[in-house]
Parts: C-alpha cells; structure tokens; sequence
C-alpha cells in the first residue's frame, strides 16, 4: 500500500489534518486507537475570540477565527451532520472600571469583528452580572465526539483507518519516505497528542501536560447564548448544561476528582443565581499543551519525512482549523512554519 502521508491518531488534529490532506488530492492512512483520545473526547469545544481574566483579544484571533467555521461546516457537508453550534458568549463584567474600558475599545479597529454588543446593566436576571457585560460573536462551540465518530465511519469506509495500536520500533526511515508494516508514505506525522511524548523523534519537546475536568448539570435558565466569566455554561441540545473547566498542571493522576468538582461548582454559584439541580456526568482529560502554550508544528531537523501537528491544548478547536491549512501548504510547497509555532524553536527536535 502506498500513501502520501501517514498520519498517527484521529484526535481533533488528526481528523481536521486528514481532512485538509484529502481536500486537496492526497492519500492518506490514519492510524489511531479511540480510546486514546481522552483529550479530544472529553473537552467542551469552545471557540472564544475574547479570554482570559483580563478579557483579552486570544493569541492571533485574526487569522484562526476567520478560519474556524467554514471549515468545520465544510465537514458537516462532508458528513451529513451536525456538530458546529454558532452562538454568542456573553460575558459578565466585574466591575464599572471594566465596563468603561470595554466602552472604549468598542471604537478601536480589531475589535469590531468579535463583539455584538455591550450591556451596561444587567442583561439576565439569571445571571451574576450588575454591571452589565460583553455579548460576543464569531464564538461558539463544537460537538468534538459527533465530529470524531462520524469522521472514523468515513475513514473507515473509505479504507483509510487502522484501528490499532501504532508501534513506532516497526518504522522505517528511508531516502523518500517512510515504511511502516508494508506501507509506504512520503511523511508520517505525529498527531497523536501526548502520545508523542514517548516517541523517539519528539521526546525531547517540552510539553506540559494539563488536566482539565467538566461537568454536564441540570439546571434551569436555557440561554441562547454561551455564559463565560471563571467557568464557561453552554447550554447543549439535551436541556443539559455542559460547565468548566478547571486547569490543573500539578494533579496528573487519572480520574475525575472532588476537588475539581467543587471549584467548578462553586464558580457556577457566583455566575447563575439559579440553583442547581444535579450534577449527571463527570468528566476529565489530560491536554497535550506545552511549556509555552504554543502548537508544536512542523518537519524534523534531523528526518525530513517525519512531522509533527501537535500540542494545541485547550484551545485546540480555534487552532486546528488554521494552522491545518498552513501545514498541509507546507508539506506539498516546503517552506517554514511561523517562529511560534514552528518546532525548531526548540532544540534537539
């Protein structure tokens, strides 16, 4: 069998990377095992153009966001599903002083494309908010488990998936490509999340893997939009309400914990004055983020057909979308990746 790229798992970067590969004419082969992508299956699908507690514009939003749905609605029109839910975040502001701030970046260029309105008193009596807030657009959030199983029925019926473990001492490097159990490729590319921390090629790459946990609650108060201020709410098709996440970089251990329950509980308490009826499910991943909490992207130093297209972390479904496109521009045209993502600012990588 010979492919252009052999891509290792069919996590959110993997299944997004094969897509573009295949837009564009390539043979593809994924290797994956489903039940080694905790991160992926476990995450909320948040796209958010404004974050963080100082509410700042993410890291650039300019060139992902414009990028973010028309590629997860090409996949649905691939797919015949629905995963892609376009909806405004508003978030509550603390104080006065930030309302005036935001009052004034309202007329700044740049900030335009992200925000619907602003509220200078309360908008939902559901919600802690005094002060008013921000209604964001260009936001949403992706259903990352619809999109993943009805992309592994595609891949299997098109007889581009194995479904098994992939064992790295069984690859073989040669002058123009790759062969790996008979299988020839141009490339392989690491898509495989923590997973690539013990392969060969990019064990020396500083990830920093994160904890995250979420619950899904019943709860009364059905916004149309998304809530956000310390904890995200997303209200989900099934009257549930999907609520997190904590970020834990010391507590590793695998599980779901009390400690990360309460928090997020008692964040929730301070965003919607409605009480809360009962926690269904309880949720947890470990993130393949890194020391920088950039994306690790690009082509070996040392072996030009191995890649990598890895560590987006939390923010992984505002990031794929884009610099999918620039990766697979790379592969087919050669040239190099931005400096912050690009993995040669590491070294011995």
């Amino acid at each position: 069998m010979e492919v252009d790229f052999l891509l290792i798992g069919q996590g959110l970067a993997g299944t997004v990377l094969s897509f573009r590969l295949l837009e564009v004419g390539a043979k593809v082969l994924v290797i994956d095992q489903p039940e080694a992508n905790l991160s992926s299956r476990v995450a909320a699908g948040l796209y958010n153009p404004i974050t963080g507690k100082k509410m700042a514009k993410t890291w650039n939003a300019d060139l992902l966001f414009p990028e973010i749905e028309p590629l997860y609605q090409k996949m649905e029109f691939l797919l015949t599903s629905k995963f892609l839910f376009s909806k405004n975040i508003y978030r509550p502001f603390l104080t006065i002083e930030e309302q005036n701030e935001w009052m004034g970046k309202s007329g700044e260029l740049g900030f335009q494309d992200y925000f619907d309105q602003i509220h200078t008193k309360s908008f939902y009596p559901e919600v802690v908010n005094p002060n008013g807030g921000i209604m964001l657009k260009n936001s949403g959030y992706l259903n990352i488990n619809k999109l993943l199983d009805d992309y592994s029925i595609y891949l299997k019926k098109e007889g581009l998936l194995l479904e098994e473990k992939f064992q790295e001492d069984l690859l073989e490097i040669s002058e123009d490509g790759i062969v790996y159990k008979g299988i020839k490729a141009r490339g392989i590319v690491y898509c495989n999340g923590l997973g690539a921390m013990e392969s060969r090629f990019f064990r020396n790459l500083p990830f920093a893997p994160v904890k995250g946990e979420i619950l899904d609650i019943k709860q009364g108060f059905i916004p149309n939009e998304i809530i956000n201020r310390g904890v995200f709410r997303i209200s989900l098709p099934n009257g549930l309400h999907r609520v997190g996440s904590t970020y834990t970089k010391d507590d590793l251990d695998l599980g779901p914990t009390e400690k990360s329950k309460k928090e997020i509980l008692e964040k929730l308490g301070k965003l919607i004055s409605v009480p809360l009826e009962e926690v269904i499910y309880h949720r947890y991943g470990i993130r393949p983020a890194t020391r920088d909490r950039k994306p690790f992207i690009g082509k070996h130093t040392a072996y030009k057909s191995v890649y990598i297209f890895n560590g987006f972390g939390a923010k992984g479904v505002s990031l794929i979308p884009y610099y999918s496109k620039k990766m697979v521009e790379m592969l087919f045209h050669g040239g190099e990746l931005e400096k912050d993502v690009n993995i040669k600012r590491w070294k011995n990588t």
